[in-house]
């Protein structure tokens, strides 16, 4: 290779890495804390500086979760020149003082509306003023957009004219905001999201507070999620994920949107397999308990900074589904410097005993096990995890070589 073609080869592969970091917003999924759950439309900047204050105070910011996102009900509809506002008495400060406020915290705030001509909740949405709305978001210093579909047709073509229509609106803002596709899934947006501009698409319908839907009510629960997401691992990579929803952590039962439709409370076992299921697939980690006042086991949950790293990790990976046999579901997920995480479900209602050879899943030789919720190491490398795991319950382990 001469000089010349070299130095032009490096010129190149600069500019496509820095094209490369420019376009891609999240290359590892975004983790925060979503309004939707615990204040339905009854948001307002006080409870937003709060969750702000108690995002520190708690730590949660210092294991990554960086976002708040205000889901619907912050509207106050439209001034004289067509442009959105906030709420006046929700928001007598406006949204620009509040993202200042949220950005002094060394966080990132997240905003809502619709591709319809009204939300979910009957507030102003944005068809037909994509490109206005975009540039008030971008001055107020927005970073995250949620776009939900309620109130649109429901065939596949016009939401992605829809939401490329967004999507190219924030690429033309000014600002760089993270835009999230949430038509629930019915649209198959795994399959097209990234191309209408979207760097994360909801799979599914609303997560309710339950484990799953045993009566058809309609609410979706922690399990009939991962069903669905757990066969979509093709799908996620680095800047752009299947978003699987709100983690229900810490809620328990809590009257309000995540308590409709049976969603009367999950117990802490079921708790830590959402967590476990939602790290191991590359979901965005959205809290959306009150985070000012979590007792232990929902702190131990959502605080495991080592379950945190596998959804974190830099290959950004959704672990696959290796095994099923209707009672245990075994999930493996290749990590950045050759390990391997490994996650054993317990789907029934009993407890189970699991004997589990690696090689079984492809994976030949020896390994340290290190359990992620016990945070201890297994006395020897092994070919094996032999062990109880309890109803409901997801075993977590890294594997190292």
């Amino acid at each position: 290779m001469s000089k010349k073609v070299f130095i032009l080869f490096c010129l190149l592969f600069v500019f496509v890495e820095s094209f490369s970091q420019k376009h891609s917003m999240v290359q590892l999924p975004p983790m925060g804390w979503m309004s939707w759950n615990y204040y339905a439309d009854n948001l307002n900047e006080k409870n937003i500086r709060e969750i702000a204050d108690a995002m520190v105070a708690s730590g949660l910011s210092d294991v990554g979760y960086k976002y708040i996102f205000m889901d619907d009900g912050w509207q106050g509809g439209r001034n004289n020149r067509n442009e959105m506002i906030p709420d006046p008495k929700k928001f007598p400060s406006g949204i620009k003082a509040l993202a200042d406020y949220v950005h002094s915290k060394g966080l990132r705030l997240g905003i809502y509306s619709d591709a319809a001509q009204f939300t979910c909740a009957g507030y102003t949405a944005s068809l037909g003023f994509e490109e206005q709305d975009a540039r008030t978001f971008a001055s107020w210093g927005i970073d995250y957009l949620k776009y939900d579909y309620c109130g649109a047709p429901a065939d596949s073509a016009t939401a992605k004219i829809r939401y490329k229509k967004m999507a190219d609106a924030l690429r033309n803002s000014g600002r760089e905001i993270v835009f999230g596709i949430c038509e629930w899934g019915g649209r198959q947006p795994w399959k097209w999201g990234a191309q209408a501009g979207g760097q994360l698409w909801r799979t599914t319908g609303d997560v309710r507070d339950k484990w799953k839907d045993v009566t058809n009510s309609g609410g979706w629960g922690i399990l009939d999620i991962i069903d669905l997401n757990k066969h979509l691992d093709a799908y996620a990579g680095g800047g752009h994920w299947n978003d699987m929803d709100m983690l229900v952590v810490g809620l328990n039962g809590k009257k309000g949107p995540s308590g409709d439709l049976g969603g009367t409370g999950c117990s802490y076992t079921e708790y830590q397999t959402q967590m476990s299921l939602w790290c191991m697939m590359c979901s965005p980690l959205a809290l959306s308990n009150d985070i000012r006042s979590m007792d232990e086991p929902t702190k131990r949950i959502l605080l495991n900074k080592e379950v945190i790293a596998l959804n974190q990790d830099s290959l950004g990976l959704q672990c696959q589904l290796m095994s099923s046999n209707g009672s245990f579901e075994v999930f493996l997920k290749k990590l950045a410097g050759g390990d391997y995480a490994l996650a054993i479900l317990n789907r029934s209602d009993k407890s189970q005993e699991m004997n589990m050879n690696f090689q079984n899943i492809g994976l030949k030789g020896k390994f340290r096990i290190r359990d992620l919720w016990k945070h201890e190491k297994l006395d020897a490398a092994s070919n094996r995890w032999k062990g109880t795991v309890e109803p409901h319950e997801t075993k977590v382990f890294r594997l190292s070589r």
